[in-house]
């Protein structure tokens, strides 16, 4: 036993072990974290209380919740996407693209959708949402 200088046992906690472990850990964990991240790149529209002005020639894909797509009212398979939406853009001569999902709809659909918009050479997709209603002051 570890006794001080009058007989006594030490009572004290040694944390330098401790220590070293949690700095360790942290190295680790910051230089792993970054390459972790990943995921589709989008550049979403600020949220405002206006209405947002969609362009004459704008391109709106569409899943509905049956999970059938629509580019504008033109009804095609989720796989046709990444070859018809080219071909689109260029006759109405915009690189941007509005998207509008069910939102009940799983996730990954969606997903496999926008990466398929992106890998089309889309720079901007817009996610078209429906408004809140606000509530008056006082209410709930």
């Amino acid at each position: 036993m570890i006794t001080s200088g009058k007989g006594r046992l030490m009572s004290d906690i040694n944390v330098t072990p401790f220590v070293d472990v949690m700095l360790v850990l942290l190295i680790i964990f910051m230089v792993t974290a970054p390459m972790m991240t990943h995921g589709v790149k989008v550049d979403t529209p600020k949220t405002t209380l206006k209405k947002m002005d969609v362009h004459e020639n704008a391109v709106v894909i569409t899943l509905d919740a049956s999970s059938r797509v629509f580019i504008n009212n033109d009804q095609l398979k989720v796989s046709e996407v990444l070859s018809k939406l080219p071909i689109l853009l260029d006759l109405k001569r915009t690189k941007e693209v509005y998207l509008k999902a069910d939102k009940a709809l799983p996730y990954g659909l969606v997903m496999d959708v926008m990466a398929q918009i992106r890998e089309a050479g889309v720079e901007k997709i817009g996610m078209v949402t429906e408004p809140t209603p606000v509530l008056q002051q006082g209410g709930r």
